[in-house]
């Protein structure tokens, strides 16, 4: 595939304190952590896996400093080059599922689509519609998303 530099720095690791995430990449260290759990699935789990998570290393190898979406294209084309096209973004296992609170709620002060997240956002982030829509896909000020109260996100009265 050309990546040279990806193949020498390259490790795959068991992480034991992975729950319920088959897999993980690390693309700026080049690390792919496994869940031990997936030994139990059998060894075609495991390489569709190890294979999900190079796909996100490669995907990120050929984008540069270019920022790209977790499962986005550049990811798709990473699979196909993998002989594993069409795979999906979510494993099925039957690991156990943790399910985190959005407590934050953002929204665009321009168009109102709202965002909620688990964690607050570190550094100013834009509404991707409106920026797509009129400032060429470029971060936009206009459009940076604007915290509302994060009571409302939890269901929670002020």
């Amino acid at each position: 595939m050309g990546l040279r530099s990806l193949a020498s720095d390259l490790r795959v690791v068991w992480n034991p304190r992975l729950r319920s995430t088959a897999g993980r990449a690390w693309p700026g260290q080049g690390v792919i952590e496994l869940n031990p759990r997936l030994r139990e699935f059998g060894d075609d789990e495991i390489r569709r896996t190890l294979l999900h998570e190079l796909a996100h290393l490669v995907a990120h190898a050929r984008a540069g400093r270019k920022r790209i979406a977790p499962h986005g294209p550049e990811w798709r084309f990473a699979c196909a080059d993998l002989g594993i096209a069409g795979e999906s973004a979510r494993h099925r296992l039957p690991l156990p599922r943790s399910r985190q609170k959005r407590r934050f709620r953002y929204e665009c002060p321009v168009c109102g689509t709202g965002i909620e997240r688990v964690r607050r956002l570190r550094r100013a982030a834009a509404c991707f519609t409106c920026c797509k829509a009129h400032a060429g896909g470029r971060f936009d000020k206009r459009f940076q998303l604007v915290e509302r109260d994060h009571c409302a996100a939890t269901g929670l009265d002020p």
